[in-house]
């Protein structure tokens, strides 16, 4: 699988024209929190793991950071329900 990218405000694996696989995320000014709120992986990328990938991406950031997630994004809380060990990271805990 392709390289993930960052960008602020975004992790991503590139294609030739458009982005593969993309997560998005805004960062509260106020309190550094993370809401991700779009998870994207296209069909050609689909069931290799790379929706996976772009939420660990975001939840390392944000230890880095120091800052919580808000999982706004259906598939970014799903994750966080199967990954107990993102608890540590989940705003609200």
């Amino acid at each position: 699988m392709s390289q993930l990218k960052h960008e602020e405000g975004r992790f991503y694996i590139p294609g030739e024209s458009k982005a593969l696989a993309e997560i998005t995320y805004k960062t509260d000014a106020s309190t550094g929190t993370l809401t991700i709120d779009r998870t994207f992986v296209s069909e050609d990328l689909r069931g290799q793991g790379a929706g996976e990938q772009l939420v660990k991406a975001v939840v390392d950031k944000a230890r880095q950071d120091n800052v919580k997630i808000v999982p706004q994004c259906p598939y970014a809380a799903h994750q966080f329900e199967k990954h107990k060990d993102y608890a540590d990271v989940l705003s609200g805990n």
